[in-house]
């Protein structure tokens, strides 16, 4: 990332260090949620310091892709556009599904209602996107489109509930940098609004007075320890804890045999646990995120997958954050994709590709190959076989469209398991996983107490919160950047006016 649009605040604060004793409103953390939350704050009127631990800035949202799950309104500029319409009761159906018993409906009200306009407040700040969209099963588009389906939308049980339409929205350019592209625009708006950031600063602790206001930070910067006065409020956004292993072992212990953590290497926790000091309770720590991604290419769904029972256990066109919440519910997460030859094709982006479990020229031999209990395998495929002929998948409804019957060897046993998966990121085998647990916040962000009551001058946003996506179960790419700067830039607002 080029930061030379932000080092006029980057350097010499000793020579001011009056600057930076007192503000309006103290951000914590410069990711998308901080960032967002900074820059409303700074439009509403408010003085605002940033104070970043990293060296630059950016958070997991510069990691990302940056899809955005986004819509409703009767659709957003981009997707009216190229024809197409949602309504703010579709989007609310979707995600009201998607989120089961862990959705927020006042969240999910608010997002779907301002869904739209958030988009064009993302566009103004210069994010290209481009009018172009991709209908196929893709990840991420490695073109100039700026479109697609990144959930479920096209898969049951969400077809029962709302009309399948594209929200994931993606800065445009070729390859994989939309993270990168949108918060450097973001940066670049804090920094022309006035608000001033302080990197290389680790937050240590938040300061309240005898009556449990918050009036600032404890902060180290330069090597030296600070108070940071905040008159409105301190916002917590530094991101989730998915680098912290004795939080994980904690909360998320049941992941940890199939999941890696995937994140900025500052997801540590800190704001989550400054807040619990203040007084904040804690929710949904046990939740992640969850890829156990196999596509694309989309050939892959007509296959099946199987448990290491032989037994089907999910619809193979779900997206990959459903199929890694119900994976890792199988046993030992020992998971197999049965394929026949017209249809193998290996993802791109695992590197080295995951090994063969067996090879046959009937489902017989690759049964007995890869040491299944004799007979379930067959069972599952002459039942698969039948109904899919008829174009039907009764025990998970997989969509027509990828059904065919599984006839024409020979045939492959691809392992899923998390040892034999690999991705070309730098880390170890396993499903990639963050978390989606955190402080428990109004919409509006306000950190609340076990027993419901706001902390006088404490906001928080993004990760280090519980917000709009809880649960990998109806996970869509781009609901947490959707969440993090949609309600980052309430908690900004928020905080601006608590005067």
């Amino acid at each position: 990332m080029n930061n030379n649009a932000i080092k006029p605040w980057l350097r010499s604060y000793d020579a001011a260090l009056e600057a930076f004793i007192k503000t309006d409103v103290l951000v914590c953390g410069y990711g998308g949620a901080g960032a967002s939350a900074a820059l409303e704050a700074r439009r509403a009127g408010a003085d605002v310091v940033v104070l970043e631990r990293s060296s630059g800035g950016g958070g997991s949202t510069q990691m990302s892709s940056c899809e955005m799950y986004l819509g409703g309104s009767g659709g957003t500029a981009l997707q009216q556009e190229i024809g197409l319409s949602d309504s703010t009761e579709n989007m609310s159906a979707y995600l009201t599904e998607a989120l089961g018993e862990h959705g927020d409906p006042e969240r999910i009200r608010l997002y779907t209602e301002g869904a739209a306009s958030h988009f064009e407040w993302v566009e103004s700040l210069g994010v290209p996107y481009k009018r172009k969209a991709i209908f196929d099963r893709v990840v991420v588009p490695h073109t100039d489109e700026s479109l697609l389906f990144t959930g479920n939308e096209r898969a049951w049980p969400f077809t029962e509930v709302a009309e399948p339409i594209p929200r994931g929205h993606v800065p445009s350019h070729e390859g994989d940098q939309g993270g990168r592209i949108f918060m450097k625009a973001l940066m670049e708006a804090c920094v022309a609004a006035g608000v001033r950031v302080q990197v290389d600063s680790q937050v240590q602790a938040v300061v309240q007075d005898d009556s449990g206001r918050v009036r600032g930070v404890m902060a180290k910067i330069d090597g030296k320890e600070r108070f940071i006065e905040a008159t409105r409020g301190v916002v917590l956004s530094t991101g989730g804890f998915v680098m912290n292993r004795k939080m994980l072992e904690k909360h998320c212990a049941h992941t940890l045999p199939f999941g890696e953590p995937y994140g900025n290497q500052w997801d540590m926790g800190d704001g989550i646990q400054m807040g619990m000091a203040a007084g904040g309770n804690i929710i949904n720590m046990d939740q992640c995120f969850i890829s156990m991604a196999f596509y694309p290419p989309a050939s892959l769904t007509y296959g099946i997958l199987i448990n290491n029972k032989g037994q089907r256990y999910i619809n193979e066109d779900a997206y990959l954050a459903r199929l890694g919440h119900y994976s890792g519910q199988q046993d030992k997460a020992e998971i197999y994709m049965l394929v026949q030859n017209e249809d193998f094709d290996l993802p791109y982006y695992l590197s080295p590709p995951p090994p063969l479990a067996a090879t046959g020229d009937s489902i017989e031999e690759v049964e007995r190959e890869a040491g299944l209990p004799e007979g379930a395998l067959q069972a599952t495929v002459d039942y698969y076989n039948k109904y899919a002929a008829q174009g039907q998948d009764p025990l998970f409804h997989k969509a027509k469209d990828w059904l065919k019957p599984l006839t024409n060897g020979p045939f492959a046993l691809i392992s899923f398991k998390p040892e034999d998966v690999k991705y070309p990121l730098g880390n170890d085998n396993g499903w990639l996983m963050f978390t989606l647990g955190g402080l428990e916040t109004r919409p509006t962000g306000e950190v609340l107490t076990p027993s419901g009551q706001a902390i006088p001058g404490l906001y928080a946003a993004g990760r280090t919160t519980a917000g709009l996506p809880r649960t990998s179960k109806g996970y869509a790419s781009g609901m947490s950047v959707g969440d993090a700067t949609f309600f980052g830039r309430m908690a900004g607002r928020q905080a601006a006016a608590n005067t």
